[in-house]
């Protein structure tokens, strides 16, 4: 019987010693010290994004957990009809990118495992995932007169207020995904030309830094003030609530709390549409672009390679759709 992968995985600080007090799942186990080693080293030392650590972790564990009722005795024993019988189940299952990042996520790991002379040949190798074709990206987007009207309602006469509005201002005006936004810290909001900017750590650990829109510069000074962390440069920027408390804490604002929070607010502001964390990136990129902006001055905005996936943000075809259906009169 195999254990819950996620149990084996790192911390955020990635390191080896995150594994000790941990059950190795049985498969793993089964291959000896050495196989043993390299499956910890896999997730500690070549996943530095905590989020793909993660999302790597469940799929690697569910495939483990598969082979392990399928009666393979170890992960060397791995073939790859196990793995082309593991991604057709998934196919059927779950949605098209679910299967394809669990493939990806063993191929990955069976290649660290060929690296190390675990095993000989990784069996991911030969195996193809599902056809996966996205032209258009499928987050829920708010109009620019909802943007502005749920950061209008939101109360401002307390930190909890100041905070979520800034959080929310942030992700709108700097096209921010959440992720790089609750990793920053207060020195990530600084002036430059006497203009208010901030800094963005995002996929791959790269920097990425802009200046703000005049409605986030005035959002993010009085949070900073009067919240009282202008100080405080190597502290969170994005902080929790103190249980029983008003005041923040230096604790980091987790995702799902900052998930949970932009629906309370959405409930508030009256807006039906199931709006998320990344809903608001799309949000502001839309309407960039609605109002003359160019797709590769958002590319780059957005800290995106290229501008195919910018256009993925892109919902000006939504309202065009709509007004085509509107069309059909009976």
């Amino acid at each position: 019987m195999t254990s819950q992968l996620p149990a084996v995985v790192p911390n955020t600080a990635g390191t080896p010693e995150a594994f000790s007090t941990h059950t190795m799942p049985a498969l793993v186990a089964a291959a000896g010290a050495k196989a043993q080693l390299r499956f910890l080293e896999f997730f500690a030392s070549t996943i530095r994004n905590p989020h793909t650590r993660r999302a790597y972790g469940h799929a690697v564990g569910d495939f483990l957990r598969w082979c392990g009722d399928a009666g393979v005795p170890s992960i060397t024993a791995v073939q790859p009809l196990h793995v082309a019988a593991w991604i057709e189940l998934q196919t059927r299952e779950r949605a098209a990118p679910t299967a394809k990042l669990g493939l990806a996520a063993i191929r990955h790991l069976f290649d660290w495992l060929v690296m190390g002379q675990v095993i000989p040949t990784n069996p991911a190798a030969s195996v193809r995932g599902p056809s996966h074709v996205v032209r258009q990206g499928k987050t829920p987007v708010l109009e620019p007169a909802e943007a502005r009207a749920l950061l209008d309602v939101i109360d401002v006469t307390t930190h909890a207020g100041l905070r979520d509005r800034a959080l929310i201002a942030l992700m709108v005006f700097s096209f921010a995904r959440i992720g790089a936004a609750l990793a920053m810290r207060v020195e990530d909001v600084f002036v430059q030309n006497r203009r208010l900017w901030v800094r963005l750590r995002e996929k791959g650990g790269k920097a990425h830094a802009m200046p703000c829109h005049h409605s986030l510069e005035e959002y993010l000074t009085a949070y900073l003030e009067q919240a009282g962390i202008m100080e405080d440069g190597k502290g969170p920027l994005f902080r929790t609530i103190g249980r029983g408390t008003v005041r923040l804490t230096r604790t980091p604002l987790p995702q799902a709390n900052a998930y949970a929070m932009i629906g309370r607010r959405a409930a508030a502001a009256g807006i039906a549409t199931k709006v998320g964390n990344h809903s608001f990136r799309a949000t502001g990129i839309t309407a960039y672009l609605k109002n003359g902006g160019t797709l590769e001055k958002a590319a780059a905005m957005a800290n995106h390679a290229s501008t195919r996936t910018t256009q993925l943000y892109d919902r000006r075809r939504d309202e065009m759709s709509l007004d085509e259906v509107e069309r059909i009169r009976v």
